[in-house]
């Protein structure tokens, strides 16, 4: 279970970056690509290894006003994401 206390961090075998072939955010890594939905997206772009989960959820609402309570929806992705190596904590 993620902790709102705990700090992710991209896995640095992957890279996030917007592909405008694809009109989406993808993960890059040696072996391919994954190709991001909006939500995760958002997600990712919040994981920079000094931010704890707490803190994700407070600037995604900030940022998603009109989403109702987050914290849940956002801790089961990085959830999804940590056990798929594309994130690791610090």
């Amino acid at each position: 279970m993620v902790s709102t206390d705990s700090t992710p961090e991209l896995n640095p075998l992957f890279r996030l970056q917007y592909e405008q072939a694809q009109s989406c955010y993808v993960l890059l890594y040696p072996e391919g690509m994954v190709k991001l939905n909006q939500s995760a997206a958002e997600i990712l772009k919040q994981v920079n290894g000094v931010d704890s989960v707490s803190l994700i959820h407070q600037k995604l609402t900030a940022q998603f006003p009109e989403a109702s309570d987050i914290l849940s929806d956002i801790k089961e992705f990085l959830a999804i994401a940590y056990d798929k190596k594309w994130i690791r904590y610090v």
